[in-house]
């Protein structure tokens, strides 16, 4: 039967020893150890360790007792004196655990403690195959999730089962909804309890598989230091004025009162992020910018008065309130517009210029017009050069002809000269 997950008593029969030096006592008036040092598992990864009172002790004798858990030859916890016979401890199971017990007779002021008595429980399997990385967090009152590695050790094949039990349930239970990602094992199991308060058992953890070459990891926690409460949702914003108004779900089933909240608001720039604390499920935000859009966000926190946890939840979705010119669009216009103003420009100058033509046209130069006459003359002469020699000929003997009338035709006489 496996020691861990189920009950089981025995005798360390071995492992039991009077740590004295030669096993007497040094004097009459030092007290022997108690003795019949026992064991039993009650639960998983927890042990009742009983002893029986000293051997030949007087009845007049008030006896006490101290005990010691010691790990890796680390103390863990120094009881301080006690009359019961029994003590209830967690147990380590990857590591060596010793369980250490003395007694004294407190109305005999001669009387010395005794030597102590110790067992050993040792681990099981090789070593560096337990579950490593062991971490609980403890959603919101009502489930608990669980991750943790493989050992160094481990093979590839190693199937870990998580088994958890705390005062209230008949007997352990196993962890179904389980799941390996990455390298990381992880289990999912319901945890609530009947009446809600803040003060709750220590949750005992099993990690082992059914293999015994995998060694088990027994573990306690302590869920107060887990808690860990569900996002706020149904966050609503509404604007009066210059004050906004922000409301959101509280956290449902923790205690009133058993919360705060912090709210992170911003109205664009990240360099100017402002963070708030409330108490309540809601909060106003007044003097806003009437031109600018604020986005907000909320989580919660327990309560140190409530619970031991620094775990807050996990920020809600942003929500959003007012209007404000998206900063891209900021940007293409800011770019867009030196633009607009150049072409613009342009076509300005170009239309003022046509615009002058035609008001003040401009004055004829005398020298591009003569350059133009007798550059036409040049290109006349040169185009009658290149016209059929022939036709060149007459025409030049034509033109000495009406030169030569001309110079020749005498004037014509007046009416007195033909008279005389």
């Amino acid at each position: 039967m496996d020691r861990a997950a189920a009950p089981v008593r025995g005798r360390l029969l071995l492992a039991v020893y009077w740590v004295l030096a030669g096993g007497t006592a040094e004097g009459a008036n030092v007290l022997p150890p108690p003795s019949n040092l026992e064991y039993s598992f009650i639960q998983i990864c927890t042990l009742n360790w009983t002893w029986n009172p000293p051997e030949n002790v007087s009845s007049g004798c008030d006896l006490e007792y101290s005990s010691d858990i010691v790990i890796d030859e680390v103390p863990q916890d120094n009881r301080k004196w006690s009359k019961n016979r029994f003590r209830v401890t967690d147990t380590f199971l990857n590591e060596e655990m010793r369980f250490k017990v003395r007694s004294e007779c407190k109305n005999a002021n001669t009387s010395e403690p005794s030597r102590w008595v110790e067992a050993s429980l040792l681990p099981e399997g090789i070593p560096g195959t337990a579950a490593v990385d062991l971490s609980c967090v403890w959603h919101n009152l009502e489930y608990m999730v669980c991750t943790w590695r493989p050992g160094r050790n481990a093979s590839d094949a190693t199937n870990y089962m998580l088994f958890y039990w705390f005062d209230g349930l008949k007997k352990h239970k196993k962890c179904s909804n389980s799941s390996v990602h990455q390298g990381v094992f992880g289990c999912v199991f319901n945890l609530s309890f009947p009446k809600v308060t803040n003060t709750y058992p220590a949750v005992r953890i099993l990690i082992k598989d059914e293999s015994e070459d995998i060694r088990p990891l027994c573990a306690s926690k302590n869920p107060t230091t887990l808690v860990k409460p569900a996002t706020p949702r149904r966050v609503t914003l509404s604007k009066v004025n210059d004050e906004i108004y922000m409301e959101w779900s509280g956290s449902e089933p923790f205690p009133e009162n058993c919360l705060f909240y912090e709210v992170e608001y911003h109205n664009g720039d990240m360099d100017n992020v402002q963070l708030i604390k409330v108490e309540s499920n809601y909060t106003s935000i007044p003097s806003v910018d009437p031109n600018s859009k604020y986005i907000f966000k909320v989580r919660a926190k327990p309560k140190p008065e409530c619970y031991s946890s620094n775990l807050y939840s996990d920020w809600s979705e942003e929500e959003s309130i007012g209007e404000k010119m998206d900063s891209a669009f900021s940007f293409a216009l800011i770019g867009t517009i030196p633009v607009i103003v150049a072409v613009s420009t342009i076509i300005l100058l170009v239309y003022l210029k046509r615009l002058k033509i035609l008001i003040l046209p401009p004055i004829p130069d005398p020298r591009e017009i003569l350059k133009r006459m007798f550059g036409e003359q040049n290109e006349d002469s040169r185009s009658c050069a290149k016209d059929d020699p022939v036709n060149a000929y007459d025409r030049l003997i034509k033109e000495e002809e009406i030169h030569s009338l001309v110079l020749t035709e005498p004037p014509e006489r007046t009416n007195s000269e033909t008279e005389n």
